[in-house]
């Protein structure tokens, strides 16, 4: 069967306000909750690939906005975009949706948030899917290298008061299209019209910032508090590595077995960043196989008498 498109793909757009914030969100199929979370700078568009084949494969996908973003709230200040405040806001969506759990499905800041996730509502996480973000244990030990500090630079950079978001913005958002067109491996991975899409998501008040305070949050969190945050986790975990990443390196990869015991890291060599947009059927598949057991049981537990 050849895998329905986003446009083919019956989507509901909603939203949901979770008292310091109202997020905007997709929503398809039914069966178990799979929750794609996004990243930098992004939006749920980014799952354009993934949200038919999960839909088509029987399951129930939410992709929102996270806060800051594109339709949702953006609200001000950095503390605003602390770790707990957006791991609570994914614990409040699934209660909304009216699921016991998820799947938790993440990309660059959202992967970030997802192992975050993980470790603060460990009940809520059926599976775990990682996408080009180390462990918080690795990175940690990664920004002590001066590899990855050079690799890591823009991170540094977004610390600066309004200079990142100007700069962004310059010409038309020249800076923030680049990456769109340069990183990816696989020619035409973000088309004219898709790269339109995610500027017109940059252009919503406030948008640049809120992505942006993203980083600004987690160093004023301090590294000391990162890591006292860091808890083992038990549920299956999926690592999909694009390795032609520009800014991390592809030995962060493998998590610390003694804080994610039952790992399974997948590289795609001839994938960048933008893993699940450079390679969406091989992603598709990854996901598919590794869910294929829990939509079994599913099955089975619904058709019994």
């Amino acid at each position: 069967m050849v895998p329905a498109t986003l446009e083919e793909t019956p989507l509901t757009h909603r939203y949901v306000d979770l008292g310091d914030v109202r997020l905007h969100y997709v929503e398809a199929g039914s069966g178990p909750l799979v929750v794609l979370l996004h990243g930098f700078p992004d939006f749920w568009y980014s799952w354009r690939y993934q949200i038919p084949a999960l839909v088509q494969a029987g399951f129930h996908v939410v992709a929102p906005d996270m806060r800051g973003y594109h339709r949702s709230s953006k609200p001000p200040g950095v503390q605003a975009y602390r770790a707990d405040l957006l791991t609570r806001d994914v614990e409040r969506l699934i209660c909304e949706v009216g699921a016991a759990n998820a799947v938790v499905v993440g990309h660059d800041w959202g992967a970030a948030v997802a192992w975050s996730f993980a470790m603060r509502y460990p009940a809520l996480v059926e599976r775990l899917v990682i996408m080009n973000v180390p462990h918080p244990a690795r990175m940690l030990r990664a920004l002590r290298t001066a590899r990855q500090l050079r690799k890591s630079w823009y991170m540094f950079f977004f610390q600066l008061p309004r200079l990142p978001e100007a700069l962004l913005r310059a010409n038309n958002f020249a800076v923030l299209r680049r990456p769109f067109r340069l990183d990816p491996v696989r020619r035409g991975a973000f088309s004219e019209a898709d790269i339109e899409r995610y500027v017109e998501a940059a252009r919503q008040p406030g948008a640049l910032t809120g992505g942006i305070n993203y980083y600004r949050a987690l160093f004023r969190q301090g590294l000391g508090r990162a890591r006292a945050s860091i808890r083992p986790i038990e549920a299956p975990v999926l690592v999909i590595w694009g390795e032609q990443d520009r800014s991390l390196g592809a030995e962060l990869a493998e998590p610390d077995p003694a804080l994610v015991p039952h790992t399974r890291v997948e590289r795609l060599p001839d994938a960048s960043h933008w893993v699940h947009l450079d390679r969406p059927e091989r992603v598709n598949a990854l996901l598919l196989d590794f869910l294929a057991d829990l939509r079994h049981s599913r099955a089975t537990l619904h058709n019994t008498p």
